[in-house]
């Protein structure tokens, strides 16, 4: 069982026609955003119900539901093989993010954000020392986790191995490189490997990929924090490849 909290993320899991069996809307709650999804339960046969406000903040798992709760099935993963389809079938060269060791959910959410605003194909996660699909990572995907594909695999180093054997050039982004994201060609077949918070992207990991970037920075601190540094490598990617 899945929940989906917040009225985005609830609008487009219902867009997505996602298997939504109930949706808990909070009494006396007539804004603009939730008489839309009453509409669209109207429109798909969904079934919705008026609870009394300290219900839905028992039942909230994030913070902040904004007064409304969605329950489906459990997040659908798929094969890699899956992902370069969907380039395939926009013809389009793929452009798959790779996460190493990514676990907060509030980072995990708003790279699913970035990747599916910036035209990602998919995603790749490890099974282990991975975040889940949380309503956390839900409500920070801001909905845009209903449109992206992710995989999860046993052997993140395998699986980068695989796609470098379907001729896909997979970047690191690493503060050490000499490369910098505005001097890499992107317009090709892409990986991008986005490494965890603290830890960055582990060795076995970085030795796989056959070319590390960076993100110019000034200022004495490390690095840009995981999810921001997606999404300026991202958009890069999207301005080369809408040129």
């Amino acid at each position: 069982m899945r929940y989906i909290e917040g009225k985005n993320p609830v609008k487009e899991a219902i867009l997505s026609r996602q298997n939504i069996s109930d949706i808990y809307i909070a009494n006396n709650q007539k804004d603009k955003q939730t008489l839309e999804i009453i509409n669209l339960c109207k429109e798909r046969g969904i079934v919705y119900k008026f609870v009394d406000r300290t219900k839905i903040e028992k039942m909230q798992k994030t913070k902040n539901s904004q007064g409304i709760i969605a329950i489906s099935q459990d997040f659908e993963y798929v094969e890699v093989e899956d992902i370069i389809n969907e380039a395939k079938k926009k013809n389009e060269s793929p452009f798959i993010v790779l996460l190493d060791g990514i676990t907060d959910p509030q980072n995990y959410g708003a790279i699913i954000r970035s990747a599916y605003l910036t035209g990602a194909h998919g995603i790749v996660i490890e099974k282990r020392n991975s975040c889940p699909i949380t309503p956390i990572v839900e409500k920070s995907s801001a909905g845009a986790l209903e449109y992206v594909k992710i995989a999860r695999v046993t052997n993140l180093r395998r699986t980068i191995d695989e796609l470098k054997q379907k001729n896909i050039w997979i970047y690191a982004s690493d503060i050490n490189a000499k490369n910098t994201i505005y001097k890499t060609d992107f317009k090709g077949s892409v990986g991008i490997i986005i490494g965890s918070e603290g830890k960055g992207i582990s060795r076995l990991i970085k030795e796989g990929a056959d070319f590390l970037i960076k993100i110019p920075q000034k200022g004495t601190l490390n690095s840009f924090n995981a999810s921001v540094a997606a999404g300026i490598i991202f958009s890069e990617i999207l301005r080369q490849r809408s040129l």
